[in-house]
């Protein structure tokens, strides 16, 4: 049976305070995500679980029209509310529809492109929603999904440091959930072998790259905030570089293709 808070606001899990590779994160995976998506005049986009509409109004902003389909009635008024107090808007503003990402309401190949950004790992059904992503988009279009990877070498240091404190010293395991383990609100721990295989069964991958090296790793935004502005932003930027060619090791993974056709899958 599933079970869900549809009037969950999400007001708890917003960013705050964020330190500089939170920021950087961020701002890299969405610019990913939404040049990938090809946001121009002309262009019919879906952005699934568009949660408080952000990423749909700065694709509007480009001038395509979108779509937000997310199932949570506050998140959706909220969603408008931002839309409307938007200064960088001109022109139509998103349409917003209440959908299940596994159920979307719309016909087969109806937009050029489909986004869902750092949200499938919260879905009970994630392999139905990207065959659902691949079915409303066009032969031609491209479906974008951006993936918290829970095995980056952040993850995966963070938990070998853990391991061997727990050897090596005489204490229990630390209580509480660790940055390597997901969260009580994701259904599914990706890490990038799942990501394609999932993805692979509906879409004909054309990007697989990563975002941002080192989100989580121990002492690492303590060290970002002791360096100059410059310097920190500069080793931002060259982790993020490896990140793109590295994947596997890489905070978010960005996945995108086309839609296969031939793939089904029983609902």
């Amino acid at each position: 049976m599933r079970v869900i808070d549809l009037d969950r606001d999400m007001s708890d899990v917003i960013p705050t305070g964020l330190t500089p590779d939170s920021q950087f994160l961020f701002a890299r995976m969405t610019d990913v995500t939404l040049d990938l998506a090809g946001a121009e005049p002309g262009r019919r986009i879906l952005d699934v679980a568009s949660g408080v509409g952000q990423d749909a109004v700065s694709l509007a902003v480009r001038g395509a029209a979108v779509v937000g389909a997310e199932p949570s009635a506050r998140m959706s008024g909220m969603a408008r509310l931002f839309a409307e107090g938007d200064g960088r808007r001109e022109g139509a503003l998103p349409s917003w529809v209440r959908a299940w990402s596994d159920a979307l309401p719309f016909a087969t190949g109806s937009f050029d492109a489909v986004i869902c950004k750092g949200a499938i790992d919260h879905f009970d059904r994630p392999e139905e929603a990207v065959a659902e992503m691949a079915r409303v988009t066009r032969p031609t279009g491209r479906v974008v999904l951006a993936i918290a990877n829970f095995e980056s070498l952040a993850c995966r240091v963070a938990r070998a440091r853990d391991e061997l404190r727990e050897r090596l010293l005489p204490r229990p395991p630390r209580r509480g959930r660790r940055g390597y383990d997901a969260p009580s609100d994701h259904f599914t721990r990706y890490e990038l072998d799942l990501m394609r295989e999932q993805a692979s069964r509906h879409l004909d991958l054309e990007v697989v790259e990563g975002v941002s090296l080192g989100w989580g790793m121990p002492g690492w935004s303590q060290a970002l905030r002791h360096l100059p502005s410059g310097v920190a932003r500069g080793a931002l930027q060259a982790l993020d570089w490896i990140a793109r060619r590295a994947p596997a090791w890489a905070d978010v993974a960005v996945l995108a293709g086309r839609p296969r056709r031939s793939a089904t899958i029983s609902l």
